[in-house]
């Protein structure tokens, strides 16, 4: 028997995007997902209007320490943004069908360009903790495997059966972030790499690290991918942003450990520098 693929109607979505609008004063053209420890730029909004994603019909509700879990509306550097103030993630046992539904919701509020953020594992042995990594493309392993969010039937209101990837991350908005960069004095932490999207939620091994370090992975992480797919399905422009929250451990040395609290703490860190950033993005950002 074939499994199920759990999936949201156009209209299931078209619902929850009117319930909003209803409900909020802002009409958005640019959306903000923020990664753990990083969910302080929300805070950053003025006139701000929030909803919390119980409240919200339909929403799944975040499980992860670090992500409170809003939808926030409101103005950044000018301009109406909305910032989703939490994710969520496959390994915390959801469909891609609901990892993904906030980036078609913001599709139906009206937003064009969206930026993700994550705090991400340095594979790149010359990055340190407290590095940004502008993303200029991603391996979406889950999705190798066929566990892709645009598995199932296609709707073609939001985008066409076989979407390109190749210019999954935009080469303007990358330049912007780059001239953002220097704007607020970060040009000396900047990278930019590869990004791998892993399932999770263990941290990876030694032998997948080093794996990732041959093909040319830069930073890995638990997240990101599935919901650039779908925002580019929906013809939004997408840029990306990770965290260097720590280097990936590749020797066998037992005295080393990741834990999910050192992710949140290089977070709280580069949290003003963070926000600089993309409030400087956003005032580059030519709607």
């Amino acid at each position: 028997m074939a499994d199920v693929v759990e999936s949201y109607s156009y209209e299931d979505i078209e619902a929850i995007s009117k319930f909003l609008l209803e409900r909020c004063r802002h009409r958005p053209k640019i959306g903000i997902i923020c990664g753990s420890g990083l969910g302080g730029l929300a805070d950053t909004l003025q006139e701000q209007e929030a909803f919390p994603y119980e409240s919200i019909p339909k929403f799944p509700v975040s499980t992860v320490s670090g992500h409170k879990g809003r939808l926030v509306f409101g103005v950044l550097s000018g301009k109406a943004v909305v910032c989703m103030q939490g994710r969520f993630h496959m390994y915390e046992g959801y469909s891609m069908a609901k990892v993904t539904l906030p980036v078609r919701v913001m599709k139906l509020l009206g937003v064009e360009t969206m930026l993700v953020t994550n705090a991400a594992g340095g594979v790149n042995q010359d990055y340190v903790p407290g590095d940004i990594m502008i993303i200029k493309d991603h391996i979406n392993f889950p999705g190798l495997c066929g566990n892709n969010p645009l598995r199932g039937p296609n709707n073609e209101k939001f985008g066409p059966r076989f979407p390109a990837m190749n210019d999954a991350y935009n080469a303007k908005l990358r330049a912007s972030l780059r001239a953002a960069a220097k704007l607020c004095g970060l040009s000396d932490h900047m990278k930019e790499g590869v990004y791998a999207y892993l399932g999770g939620p263990a941290y990876e091994t030694v032998a997948e690290l080093r794996f990732l370090k041959a093909i040319g992975v830069d930073a890995v992480g638990m997240s990101t991918a599935p919901e650039v797919i779908v925002a580019r399905h929906c013809g939004m422009k997408v840029c990306g942003l990770s965290l260097i929250s720590n280097k990936g451990i590749m020797e066998y040395d037992p005295s080393l450990v990741i834990d999910h609290s050192e992710v949140l703490e290089a977070g709280r860190v580069r949290a003003a520098d963070i926000q600089s950033l993309v409030s400087n993005l956003v005032k580059l950002i030519d709607e």
